[in-house]
């Protein structure tokens, strides 16, 4: 039986790393943008922080962009070059060796005898066996060395990660791209959003351009129906067939590959037709006792596929509250959203502006993907009243676990006359003693005094963008300066 030379391993190491002879990143890679998550990502490579940085995010989001934007900064150094190493271990002869063995041949091939000052990438580190202990190890034998790993399998990271991890690993979620960066990775910001000359970064006032906002619909659509992972906004041939790109490249290869190598799963069918399921239903409330009668899977299955899908980040399930904020007992309805709304085109295809219906559950999906789930992920919720009648989008709890905001989507401009069809709304803000609720529209911007409560009326991708842009490092707040609806 033969067997892989260490010689053929080095090769392929220096392969990695052209940069050890350039001094610099491929051009294919240098004329990519710099996502704003580059900026929060960076410094965590760059502190003496005894701990690896590991890098989760679902497919095609740009993970190994940012790795190599990464070394591209680095290299900004002098004397840095060959101090940089990066090995992508889904290469099969890599896959095959410890991590603790590459580096051994990488000491090898400059002679070195320690990996003092060094910075070392490991990308998709899911393909290697027991890789949480693996870095671990490293972690403690190396402490003057940066270690980072990146992996799209998150069901391995995050699980295995948790146990052996603990105070050696930093995690850092790279979500699909928010409409905040859609904008930006375009250059379109300006043309619906005026800045001060102070500078778009050094400023949080931030105002629509009113007679811009049929223009800031048509991308929104467009944002909903491709927008989510960076090489399909620039990419005509994929936005005519995101079901090719997007199902073909991501989802299949989660549904088909990660996800049954990781868990055993047999009846990957199965699995394709519940998240099928989940992915129509996007934005609706569901229950483990209807899912199983639709599917024909018993609800144990159902719950593990479910926690499955939430790891690979295709999905994101939500808990409901009633009106006065409580848990239920009982939680046997929630609410499922999938990770970015252009999942949705993925699987039934593009979504035109004439189809309200299913773009109001989608413009939902996208306003909820616009909060960064780290942050948000466990103090977002719904309200449904008693009865089931009344319910409300989505509540927010602070630490303490008490509701501070409320939010109703709507894809529409009837209810900005119309304070019936926000009435829900109306009473869970008295029942929780909240000032004021926030409602979306779809073109209508302004405030209204209803029952004695101030509603915030705001276009949906308006405010996509104000979130978007704030929960990255703050750069712009929601308008104050609203005017009064007559």
């Amino acid at each position: 039986m033969r067997e892989i030379s260490a010689d053929q391993v080095k090769k392929i190491i220096k392969q990695f790393n052209p940069h050890w002879k350039s001094g610099a990143i491929e051009n294919e890679i240098r004329k990519f943008k710099k996502r704003r998550y580059f900026d929060l990502f960076f410094p965590l490579v760059t502190t003496k922080v005894k701990r690896a940085v590991v890098l989760m995010g679902s497919r095609r989001v740009g993970k190994t962009v940012l790795l190599w934007q990464t070394l591209q900064e680095l290299l900004k150094k002098k004397n840095i070059k060959k101090k940089l190493l990066f090995l992508s271990l889904d290469a099969p002869l890599l896959s095959s060796f410890s991590l603790e063995e590459l580096l051994d041949l990488y000491r090898e091939i400059f002679s070195l005898k320690t990996l003092k000052g060094r910075v070392v990438i490991f990308d998709e580190i899911q393909y290697l066996k027991n890789w949480d202990i693996q870095l671990k190890v490293l972690v403690d034998n190396h402490p003057q060395t940066k270690f980072i790993a990146s992996g799209s399998a998150a069901g391995a990271l995050k699980r295995k990660g948790q146990e052996s991890g603990a105070g050696r690993f930093t995690d850092f979620l790279l979500p699909p791209l928010t409409f905040f960066e859609y904008l930006e990775l375009l250059g379109l910001s300006g043309s619906f959003f005026k800045f001060p000359k102070t500078g778009f970064s050094k400023t949080r006032k931030v105002k629509l351009k009113a007679k811009r906002i049929e223009g800031l619909n048509r991308e929104f659509i467009n944002y909903i129906n491709y927008g989510g992972f960076p090489e399909a906004i620039f990419n005509k041939e994929i936005q005519k067939d995101p079901q090719r790109f997007i199902r073909s490249d991501i989802v299949d290869k989660v549904l088909l590959r990660d996800l049954p190598s990781l868990y055993g799963i047999r009846d990957t069918q199965e699995l394709n037709r519940l998240f099928a399921t989940l992915v129509y239903q996007t934005g609706n409330e569901i229950s483990l006792e209807g899912l199983s009668r639709s599917s024909g899977v018993d609800k144990n299955t159902l719950k593990k596929y479910i926690e499955y899908l939430e790891a690979a980040f295709l999905i994101k399930t939500v808990k409901r509250v009633d009106f006065s904020s409580k848990r239920f007992k009982r939680e046997n309805f929630f609410k499922v959203y999938l990770s970015n709304p252009s999942m949705y085109s993925a699987i039934y295809g593009s979504v035109p502006k004439e189809d309200t219906e299913t773009l109001g559950s989608l413009v939902e999906t996208a306003v909820f993907c616009q909060y960064p789930q780290p942050l948000y992920g466990n103090r977002v919720f719904y309200a449904r009243g008693k009865g089931g009648k009344e319910e409300v989008d989505f509540v927010f709890l602070n630490e303490r676990l008490k509701v501070f905001d409320a939010l109703e989507v709507k894809w529409s401009d009837s209810h900005v006359y119309d304070p019936r069809k926000l009435k829900a709304l109306v009473d869970f803000c008295h029942r929780n003693k909240l000032e004021r609720g926030v409602t979306t529209t779809k073109r209508n911007l302004g405030i209204r005094e209803i029952d004695n409560k101030t509603i915030a009326f705001i276009p949906a991708a308006y405010y996509c963008f104000l979130i978007g842009g704030f929960c990255i490092g703050g750069m712009v707040s929601m308008p104050k300066d609203l005017y009064l609806l007559d």
